[in-house]
């Protein structure tokens, strides 16, 4: 006989827990881990200070004058050609020359959580080199559509893969709206990217399951698919499972079967080491099982039960109380994978950009974030039950959690990885700079 359980008290987030972790984050030194990371500085800055406007607690737990050293931080990174630095250490200064101008290029990433992160902290873009900075974007653009991650001597470097054109297009997003005609800005005359190239950049990643690879020919994943489908959403190509694009090119090319492919993300697997099973036994009867294919199989006749798989709750790396009692279902990025905190905003934000995300089941993946990867003592969230946090799941927790229809966070805006309230400011801005209006050249 099988005895169906209902689900327990729904686990509640730890608020004030993760506004003392982000506020250590945010004032003291990085764990020593993030030395390496020293680099990357910006988007480590772009994490913390989301993650507090997230949790509706920038303003209180930061001075008016901290804000301000916060912003202008940030345009201590801005690049004199355009663009932004993912630090400051590579600002060479008065000892800047054409010599060593490739130890110090601007970064499509670094641009576009430096520009999102000033929406964040309210800023008024008064100092943004908005002419420079659409003019290098141009520049970082291929022939074939993609971009790249920099400009050294003339030449793009980088990767081509859906997340550079996720930032590049978000760029653009901000800068200048939807308008894709040339646009005068300082007497300069600047024009577009070329749109309809790129669009074709992410035609050509379609999987046959409908998932978005980085290349043709690859393994989808559901990073790249949210970054792809935010990319598209940005230059005003989205189809979506309700609606065509009347604009040529478009994608993806079969919408239903990518959102068929997301809502197959969702499962109860959440730990890599774990054994799997089909029954919840007692420690004395587990069976004797191996995963092979993702089916649970008997060691014994080495039969296929043919049974939706289900995570053994005695095998759990969190050994947390909750690896028991709660019954949760994140997300996982590749088909028959585990699930992973980070996903659950891959998977949740794509979901949310096609108009989708309440058709997976936001009570299990709340019960997933809350009751197996927050972290109980520290705050913020791990990657797996029983991690310790870091800031990249920490934040994409907090994100995913507002997209599963949490109250205790600030409602985000799928598509640019921010609060709605922050992304609330764009057309303010867009008013403002539509003075100068479009040139005729």
């Amino acid at each position: 006989m099988t005895i169906l359980h209902e689900a327990g008290p729904e686990p509640r987030l730890e608020k004030a827990r993760h506004i003392k972790y982000w506020t250590r984050c945010l004032k003291t030194f990085l764990p020593r881990q993030y030395t390496g990371n020293d680099s990357n500085r910006m988007y480590l800055a772009y994490f913390i200070i989301s993650a507090l406007d997230l949790l509706d607690a920038l303003n209180t737990v930061s001075t008016g004058n901290e804000r301000r050293d916060h912003v202008n931080w940030i345009y201590r990174c801005q690049h004199p050609k355009g663009g932004f630095r993912m630090w400051p250490g590579t600002d060479l200064g008065d000892r800047a020359n054409d010599t060593n101008a490739k130890w110090d290029p601007a970064n499509i990433p670094a641009t576009y959580f430096a520009l999102a992160a000033l929406l964040i902290l309210d800023d008024d873009f008064e100092r943004v080199k908005r002419g420079q900075c659409l003019l290098w974007l141009q520049k970082m653009q291929r022939e074939d559509g993609s971009f790249g991650e920099t400009l050294v001597d003339g030449v793009v470097e980088g990767g081509r893969d859906p997340r550079l054109g996720y930032c590049a297009t978000g760029v653009r997003h901000i800068l200048r709206g939807s308008s894709a005609e040339p646009i005068s800005i300082d007497g300069q005359t600047v024009r577009d990217i070329d749109v309809d190239s790129f669009v074709r950049c992410v035609r050509v990643a379609e999987s046959f399951d409908g998932g978005i690879a980085d290349e043709p020919f690859h393994e989808p994943q559901a990073g790249y698919t949210f970054c792809s489908l935010g990319a598209l959403a940005f230059v005003g190509r989205l189809n979506t499972p309700d609606k065509s694009n009347p604009i040529e090119p478009n994608a993806p090319c079969d919408p239903h079967n990518v959102l068929k492919w997301l809502l197959s993300r969702q499962t109860e697997l959440t730990d890599p080491d774990a054994g799997l099973d089909t029954e919840f036994h007692t420690a004395e009867e587990a069976p004797n099982t191996q995963h092979a294919e993702g089916k649970h199989v008997s060691k014994e006749n080495g039969a296929r039960d043919s049974k939706p798989i289900r995570q053994d709750p005695y095998q759990s790396v969190g050994s947390s109380i909750f690896d028991l009692l709660v019954d949760g279902a994140g997300m996982n990025g590749r088909t028959n994978k585990v699930a992973d905190t980070c996903y659950a905003f891959w998977v949740g934000a794509s979901l949310d950009i096609v108009g989708c995300v309440t058709l997976c089941n936001r009570a299990g993946l709340r019960r997933y974030l809350l009751g197996k990867t927050q972290h109980g003592v520290l705050g913020g969230f791990g990657k797996f039950p029983g991690d310790l946090p870091d800031l990249y799941h920490s934040y994409l927790g907090l994100a995913a959690l507002s997209l599963a229809g949490s109250d205790q966070v600030k409602r985000l805006d799928g598509g640019m990885c921010l609060s709605a309230e922050a992304r609330g400011r764009l057309p303010g801005l867009w008013d403002a700079w539509a003075v100068e209006g479009p040139t005729t050249t």
